[in-house]
């Protein structure tokens, strides 16, 4: 008489609201005074929507699409007797998405893998969020996504993979939406750095610059890390940029900028203050050229003059009358001067 009213009882007991969580019914999982509350009552017999074994307990005539962020257990009677795959008796009887799949519509058989670059870290989701600048994830299904590696970046969201820095900038922590430029007086000649590294003695970054720079001449830098360098001062010299101004010796000139001390020719000139002035040597030596040279251009003259009074002979000489031969006419000699004898 027990066993007869059993399926009556698993009817009635689902009617006032009792939840069965077991695939199978046998009558080892009812008690005795359950059943013995519900004889009493009188129920109406359902029509089974399919020949599961067990489904005439439910009524399958209330089922309902699974919620998004959900999908259908046929593992279970609850959706199993359900005539359309998608459907149980409840939405709360179908089977929560796993995290790292997503169900955006209802009434669905499987739940879909979030895409790479995006995630979902709880059960039961209808859709799955991107990966924030910083981190990535490079799988489907991901629960969470990776930061980045100190020296890498990412500046979009739903990244797949992190960059590395470029030359001139680093990151020295892990999640870097974007790499710092290095400041003034450092650098970072390779990528993906975490820390910049000063500028050697004899070079210097500005903040804008991306590596370091060799002091121009005349300048110079003797600690790590500076952001400019200085003028060598006056008095000294500067021959490297990475050593101490030199002091001048006394007898050369080192105006402010000077690489080498410049000195005055010697013998022929002298250091007076900040100047150089002839020596007596030269000035001597310039009198004397000077008087040579004077000299000189008198003999010039003077033989420029008598080759021109030579010409001016030679241009001269077929004007002169012919020479007549030594001889007498009539007592006179031919080369005589005519006399006027008064006739």
């Amino acid at each position: 008489m027990a066993r007869r009213g059993l399926l009556p009882a698993i009817c009635a007991a689902y009617s006032l609201g009792m939840v069965l969580s077991q695939t199978t019914l046998t009558p080892a999982v009812m008690n005795t005074t359950l059943i013995e509350n519900v004889t009493g009552l009188t129920l109406t017999p359902m029509i089974p929507s399919s020949t599961t074994p067990g489904c005439l307990a439910f009524n399958t005539s209330t089922c309902e699409p699974c919620a998004p962020g959900s999908q259908y257990d046929n593992n279970t009677l609850m959706c199993s007797c359900c005539a359309n795959p998608g459907l149980c008796l409840f939405p709360g009887a179908c089977l929560p998405c796993t995290t790292g799949f997503y169900q955006p519509l209802a009434g669905q058989q499987q739940c879909l893998p979030c895409n790479r670059g995006f995630y979902t870290n709880f059960t039961g989701s209808p859709l799955c969020h991107a990966c924030p600048p910083g981190s990535f994830n490079n799988n489907t299904g991901g629960e969470s996504c990776t930061s980045c590696s100190p020296g890498f970046f990412s500046s979009q969201q739903s990244s797949t993979s992190c960059n590395p820095c470029q030359l001139g900038t680093f990151c020295n922590s892990s999640g870097c939406p974007s790499c710092e430029t290095c400041p003034g007086g450092t650098e970072a000649l390779q990528t993906a750095t975490q820390v910049c590294t000063p500028c050697r003695p004899g070079m210097y970054k500005a903040a804008h610059q991306t590596t370091c720079q060799i002091c121009r001449s005349g300048f110079y830098q003797i600690h790590w890390g500076q952001e400019n360098c200085d003028v060598c001062p006056e008095n000294h010299y500067c021959p490297s940029p990475d050593v101490n101004p030199i002091k001048c010796p006394s007898d050369a000139f080192c105006p402010a900028g000077s690489l080498a001390p410049g000195y005055c020719m010697e013998t022929f000139f002298r250091k007076v203050g900040d100047t150089c002035e002839l020596a007596p040597v030269t000035i001597a030596l310039l009198v004397i050229s000077g008087g040579v040279a004077l000299l000189f251009i008198i003999l010039m003259v003077l033989r420029r003059r008598r080759d021109t009074d030579r010409e001016l002979n030679v241009a001269r000489a077929p004007l002169l009358r012919k020479e007549r031969p030594q001889g007498r006419y009539y007592g006179i000699p031919c080369d005589a001067e005519p006399v006027y004898a008064g006739w």
